[in-house]
């Protein structure tokens, strides 16, 4: 599948991959911080953004829309970035086209299954009424009880559209229907060699120690550092201490 991309900048190729209900333009901070010195390509992964919609949520086929999309913008390598489900999406490229991806920065995920806040948010989401003349004040407080974060809530609800003809912009019964295989991890028998990078949010229970072992033996020249401040969603909380992180990394 051909993925939407949101691209800028020149230099070396850096590919960036969103998380779970997000889109390209969630990582516009992180985009803006290297386009600088990088070819920067944003991507709305599979039945998100403005990329087209499929069944099938396994990390093999949304890697696969990414080496495609990568293939046919003539990219043969690149550094790539991902946050939660976009972080699975890169391991997976690294593991399974491990000549595709120069370095892999790894945004507070971890090759194992994820806590289950996001399946009940995306239950909480299809029980929204799409009534006629929907406003996003009514779709807010349909999700409170689901969901206690206000910024949570303005997250999930940037994929709504509103008005007379009210409905989702994303593919979300395909993700439902995936969303198992989205907050699993497969068995993997491979590794990757390349530099990699793991950055956990020092609030966010989604890196355990339990996780170290697996982390070093799919991603053996790996290193773990913390980002102080931030919990899940470290480019929104810290975005200057990430991107700190992130240049760096980049040119190491």
């Amino acid at each position: 599948m051909r993925l939407k991309v949101i691209e800028s900048g020149d230099g070396p190729p850096v590919v960036l991959l969103h998380g779970l209900f997000g889109m390209a333009r969630n990582l516009g901070v992180v985009q803006r911080a290297i386009a600088p010195r990088h070819r920067v390509l944003a991507m709305d992964l599979r039945n998100h953004g403005d990329s087209p919609h499929a069944p099938g949520m396994t990390y093999p086929e949304i890697a696969g829309d990414v080496a495609e999309t990568m293939r046919e913008l003539g990219v043969e390598q690149a550094a790539v970035i991902g946050h939660s489900m976009g972080g699975k999406t890169a391991m997976m490229l690294a593991l399974t086209h491990p000549a595709m991806v120069s370095r892999l920065l790894v945004a507070d995920i971890a090759p194992g299954r994820n806590p289950p806040s996001f399946d009940g948010y995306a239950k909480a989401m299809r029980a929204i009424p799409l009534e006629p003349e929907l406003t996003r004040q009514q779709a807010d407080e349909a999700l409170l009880g689901a969901v206690e974060e206000a910024s949570i809530r303005a997250f999930l609800l940037q994929n709504m559209r509103f008005g007379a003809e009210p409905g989702w912009r994303i593919g979300l019964d395909n993700i439902i229907a995936g969303m198992k295989d989205i907050l699993d991890w497969p068995d993997m028998g491979r590794t990757y060699e390349g530099p990699t990078l793991f950055v956990a949010g020092e609030k966010s229970p989604y890196i355990r120690d339990e996780h170290r072992p697996a982390i070093k033996a799919l991603f053996p020249h790996s290193r773990l550092v913390t980002l102080k401040g931030a919990g899940h969603w470290l480019h929104a909380e810290n975005p200057e201490g990430f991107n700190k992180i992130v240049e760096a990394f980049l040119a190491a």
